[in-house]
């Protein structure tokens, strides 16, 4: 017998309508609409008969026995396999049979089966725009959203079979530049004393002397304005002193990177499309896209309800690019050389006039050229707030710096781990400590939903109870702990050959699993991880009940074989589910 389907949901959703549709007679109008049931209902739900019976006026109730009837004579749909129930005024009741919970079990019992399930996406090219801090400037947590949730992305777009390109646009040809170095010409500065991953902190009391000068002197400000615009037109002086700044912000960037497990493919900051935007605004006044506006360019949308008073400036009347400008030469780059199927950018949500209106100029420009048109989408998210409800901040009210809160979250999960655990060794303490905090906060972000503002709570997130990353890994660490007695037992050998599932807590855990490709797909159609962590927490419930009512090896040898699989296929979910979000998977806490 062929492999189950990877998404037996999705799977149900395809052949119920097509069979209603062309065994039944139904019309093009016909959907099945397939959910996952409540568990007193079965499985899965289908109530497509109700909206198409009121369509169609006929009783749903006939229209769901004429499709139940049909299927029946469906392999797949056999007694051996499943039972179909037509329930209430229409809905379609499918409940599997423990042979069939048995069956997706063993087709998807690690890591590689569950990848190779989802080849949705495969060979596509997603270039995924996330992190982008600027350079001169240390990463605080306004930078944690983007992060985090671009690397949760890529993976799930990775694990459906995506190319992706992690690009990272750093904003290293803005106006800070001309603040700083207006400030270095004054001050001067020992780059020597600067070493790449320890000098940006003074970069940045310099840059902030020189934000006050411009604000308190419109000669500042000029004089500013004159740097910037001396370093975009190619001074040499500048432009060393610049390559030294960007080296050393970009290094102790880095540092953030290598501690949250993030790498990037694609390092294009703003100033690699320097010498491309000049084609973006002859092309744009060419095609009458853009026009001149006091000595600036600016695409006007006089017939958009929203934007018509509001012109998307993409150069200044100094004639300096600015984001719209780099932005828009992005675009086009990663349409022409890369090969970019979509675009995603993981931007807060404060930008999303920004984007819409950089979309809407491209879709202007790509259709009056030609150009292939990538997908474009914004994913954009809320805020990281303090117990005030407000942007969350150190006392002094500046931002707190992403190293100090990993710093932090690392010292504080080791006090946890070294009460919890006092006899492990020196190295163990570190390593757990570093996982279970990085991953606390990772975790604390990527279980909110991404459109909402949510309060920072050191205690919430580094909680062994609740839904936490701690309590995630710490039950991975215990399925990793019954595998290691059970092959210290002797107990593994066969343990792929998965008898019928039994009732009660087993049913209940195993079909908590067949869950897992549902969920991606829900993840995968909106890209919010947090449905995601929703299930893993359901998941690891799941299975703290399994395990407090199932004696797991103590039974009899077929009983300890089954459920030694469902536990091993509860680790290998529950792990790939943490590594799709970024987190680190523990085999011991």
């Amino acid at each position: 017998m062929e492999r189950p389907p990877f998404d037996l949901q999705r799977h149900y959703e395809a052949r119920l309508t097509q069979v209603g549709q062309e065994v039944c007679g139904f019309d093009q109008n016909f959907s099945a609409q397939v959910q996952l049931a409540p568990i007193r209902f079965g499985d899965y739900q289908a109530n497509g008969a109700l909206a198409y019976g009121r369509f169609c006026q006929i009783h749903p109730r006939k229209i769901a026995q004429r499709l139940v009837d049909a299927l029946r004579s469906e392999e797949e749909f056999s007694p051996a396999l499943c039972d179909l129930q037509v329930a209430g005024g229409g809905f379609v009741n499918i409940s599997l049979s423990s042979l069939a919970l048995a069956r997706w079990l063993a087709a998807y019992g690690d890591a590689h089966a569950l990848r190779t399930g989802a080849n949705e996406l495969d060979g596509r090219i997603h270039v995924v725009d996330f992190s982008s801090p600027n350079s001169a400037k240390q990463m605080h947590v306004g930078h944690l959203r983007s992060l985090v949730l671009g690397d949760a992305i890529c993976r799930i777009l990775e694990f459906f079979g995506a190319k992706v390109i992690r690009d990272n646009h750093i904003g290293d040809w803005g106006t800070q530049f001309g603040i700083l170095l207006r400030q270095i010409r004054l001050e001067g500065t020992d780059f020597e004393q600067l070493a790449p991953g320890s000098g940006l902190e003074a970069l940045e009391e310099l840059y902030r002397r020189g934000v006050q000068a411009v604000e308190e002197s419109e000669e500042a400000a000029r004089e500013a304005r004159e740097e910037l615009a001396a370093l975009q037109s190619g001074d040499a002086p500048r432009l060393e002193l610049w390559k030294r700044i960007n080296a050393i912000s970009y290094a102790a960037f880095q540092k953030i990177y290598d501690l949250c497990s993030v790498h990037f493919d694609l390092v294009l900051g703003e100033s690699f499309y320097r010498d491309s935007v000049g084609r973006v605004f002859e092309e744009l006044e060419k095609y009458g896209i853009a026009e001149k506006n006091g000595g600036a360019l600016a695409v006007f949308f006089r017939n958009h309800g929203q934007f018509y008073e509001q012109p998307f400036l993409i150069r200044k009347a100094d004639g300096a690019s600015n984001y719209a400008s780099t932005d828009l030469a992005a675009v086009l780059y990663r349409s022409e050389q890369l090969g970019a199927d979509e675009i995603f950018y993981v931007v807060d949500a404060r930008q999303q006039d920004h984007f819409q209106q950089l979309f809407l100029t491209v879709e202007r420009w790509f259709e009056k050229t030609g150009y292939r048109l990538p997908g474009l989408h914004h994913i954009s998210f809320g805020t990281v707030c303090g117990e005030d409800g407000k942007a969350i901040r150190t006392r002094s009210g500046e931002p707190i710096r992403l190293q100090q809160l990993f710093s932090e979250a690392i010292a504080r999960a080791r006090t946890i781990v070294e009460e919890k655990n006092p006899e492990l060794d020196r190295e163990s303490r570190d390593r757990i400590a570093r996982a279970v905090g990085i991953g606390a906060v990772k975790y604390g972000d990527l279980s909110q939903n991404r459109s909402n503002n949510y309060l920072f709570s050191w205690d919430r997130m580094l909680a062994f109870n609740g839904n936490t990353a701690p309590y995630l890994q710490y039950a991975l660490a215990r399925l990793h702990a019954i595998a290691r007695r059970a092959a210290s037992e002797n107990l593994s050998d066969g343990v792929d050959a998965m008898p019928p599932i039994q009732e009660g807590e087993e049913r209940s855990l195993a079909r908590k699993l067949l869950h897992f490709p549902t969920v991606l797909h829900q993840v995968l159609a909106d890209l919010r991880p947090h449905l995601l962590c929703t299930y893993l927490y359901e998941l690891a419930g799941e299975f703290s009940t399994f395990y407090a009512a199932c004696r797991v090896i103590d039974g009899d040898r077929a009983t300890t074989r089954r459920r030694l699989l469902l536990c091993d296929r509860t680790k290998t979910i529950l792990g790939l589910g943490l590594e799709l979000l970024g987190l680190e998977a523990l085999d011991q806490m």
